[in-house]
Formats: C-alpha cells, structure tokens, sequence
C-alpha cells in the first residue's frame, strides 16, 4: 500500500523538488514532471511514487499532516507498529 503525503517544497532543481515532510528532518525527493500548475519554494505538494501531484494550500497541508500525526498517536496508544503491519 502507497500512502501520498504532503510535502514542503525547500529546493528546486532540473525539474526535481526536494522537500521537507512534517516537522522533522525528514527530506524526499520529487519529480515535478507531471504537475499542471508551477509551484515554487515554500509550496505544499503531495507526493506519490516519487512525483509531486498536487499543489495544497498551507492549510490542508497542515490539517492532513495533524490527522497523520494524530493517527499514528493513536497506533501507538493502541499498541500497533505500522512497520509491521
């Protein structure tokens, strides 16, 4: 199973953004060859498969983050290890 996530865009080059996910260090880099609006550094984008396919405004981008934080939260109280699942 593939899960798209939301990423800030830090670093564009030949056609490829490197993004920061969530509040961590954690970085991914995306092809922006199949978006259909431009976007820039700063931007929120969904990932999938190794492509940007979506363009989010901040907001969404920061509610789908929290739902995703919220959602491992809750594994974890539940006692269930999504790398095993």
């Amino acid at each position: 199973m593939c899960l798209a996530v939301p990423a800030e865009i830090f670093k564009i080059e030949n056609g490829v953004a490197t993004c920061k996910v969530g509040q961590g260090s954690t970085t991914v880099e995306a092809s922006l060859l199949i978006m259909d609006e431009e976007v820039t550094l700063g931007d929120y984008v969904i990932i999938h498969a190794g492509f940007a396919i979506r363009k989010l405004d901040p907001l969404e981008a920061a509610q789908t983050l929290q739902i995703l934080r919220d959602l491992v939260n809750a594994a974890d109280e539940m006692g269930i290890d999504f790398e095993h699942v």
